[in-house]
């Protein structure tokens, strides 16, 4: 039987977990094999999306971030998913997982493109070993007048990261994910704008984001790298997976990132730092309108709509969606999406923040599930890009934004 293949985000968690879970597979089906390719987010993007690349008859699963979804199953480049579930159900479905891990990959009509295969959402990462040191709290107690524990807010984040950054020691107060890769540079400046009380749209689709609140969140931002000093050195060469990397090279205090990184945190062949990290919920804006918010987006496997081998691509989906699967997929540094592997006490005991992600998972945002959304992020990556180089101040950056955004979807009809 020839082999079944897979396009997705390379990314060494998804890669080890792959391995183990197609050789499971491979015990029962001895002639089954899985080729992969693994690219980078925007090129993988460019060609399955932009380059209609689900069209062609390439690749018989596609694992793609949500924020694309609306795209794919607007132009039909993905293959509805409702007749094998109920032909042939993965155990549990669907109450064997979260609504919120299950909404995203559903149209309008309530049809299913796709199974949650990797999931966010964002936490607050921090490591114990330095917030724990008697040293280190009796020195910040000096310094802040506190006691040195989890920030609770935006501004104590920023005191906290002033305090352990100390560059002749190698060591830096946050690790920020800034690379203009669309992908976490975006994220980030929507969870700094919702938890100021912030809108990215109102309810007329008209840009919300260039409010005063949308430029104390983007100056926030940009004063951690450049004002304050509080990052790892170019943060802007960083992406979420360089960015995890970084915080398990013990190089850092915190890190605000998706919740599966602190697995890699806490992986001895993958970090120097096992055990030594914990997660909670992020910090709130301040002010009478802050709130404590995380984004939730995650990887869907889907079925590109070119696929020959849809039956047997669904097999494989189904496979990986099993209990045991999923465990396999937290256990080998990715983010396992079941409620059963959230629950796990093996799996808390192991990586601690599965004891707050149900309770992240009811303060989450998400962004807007339009199909102009790709290019609604392109304008925003630009915009990041642009203030975090320097070549726009944050005023000017969120207006040419706006105004783009604005004109954008007036071209594709929305103010009609």
């Amino acid at each position: 039987m020839p082999p079944l293949n897979l396009i997705m985000r390379e990314f060494v968690g998804f890669e080890r977990a792959l391995a183990k879970q197609s050789a499971a597979y491979a015990e029962k089906r001895p002639d089954f094999s899985l080729e992969i390719r693994g690219l980078d987010v925007p090129s993988l993007y460019e060609e399955m999306v932009g380059a209609r690349g689900c069209f062609a008859d390439n690749h018989d699963l596609f694992l793609a971030v949500t924020d694309w979804l609306p795209e794919l199953i607007g132009s039909g480049a993905i293959a509805p998913l409702d007749a094998y579930l109920a032909a042939d159900p993965p155990a549990d479905w669907p109450d064997g997982w979260a609504d919120s891990i299950r909404r995203l990959q559903r149209d309008e009509a309530g049809h299913v493109y796709g199974m949650a295969y990797h999931d966010g959402p964002e936490v607050l990462m921090y490591r114990t070993d330095l917030f724990g040191d008697p040293t280190e709290q009796a020195r910040f107690e000096r310094a802040y007048h506190r006691r040195l524990a989890p920030p609770r807010t935006w501004s104590e984040f920023r005191d906290i990261a002033r305090f352990f950054t100390r560059p002749d020691e190698d060591l830096y107060g946050c690790v920020v994910a800034a690379k203009p890769d669309g992908h976490n540079d975006v994220y980030d400046f929507m969870i700094h704008l919702a938890s100021r009380g912030g809108v990215l749209f109102d309810e007329k689709w008209r840009p919300g984001f260039a409010s005063p609140v949308g430029q104390a969140a983007l100056r926030f931002y940009l004063d951690l790298i450049h004002r304050d000093r509080v990052t790892q050195p170019k943060p802007w060469e960083y992406e979420s997976v360089a960015s995890g990397d970084f915080y398990a090279s013990g190089r850092a205090a915190m890190m605000w990132n998706w919740c599966g990184f602190q697995a890699v945190a806490d992986l001895p062949a993958l970090s120097r730092i096992p055990g030594r990290t914990r997660a909670t919920m992020l910090p709130a804006g301040d002010g009478p309108t802050g709130r404590a918010v995380s984004l939730n987006v995650y990887w869907c496997l889907t079925i590109p709509v070119g696929a020959r081998r849809k039956d047997e691509a669904w097999r494989f989906l189904k496979h990986l969606a099993t209990p045991e699967m999923d465990r396999i997929t937290t256990l080998e540094g990715g983010n396992g999406c079941r409620l059963s592997t959230w629950r796990d006490p093996e799996v808390r005991r192991q990586f601690q923040y599965y004891e707050v992600i149900e309770d992240v998972h009811h303060q989450v945002i998400s962004p807007p599930r339009i199909p102009a959304y790709p290019a609604i992020n392109e304008v925003l990556n630009g915009m990041m890009a642009d203030a975090v180089a320097g070549s726009k101040d944050a005023p000017t950056a969120l207006r040419d934004a706006a105004a783009e955004i604005e004109a954008l979807l007036a071209d594709r009809g929305y103010y009609q």
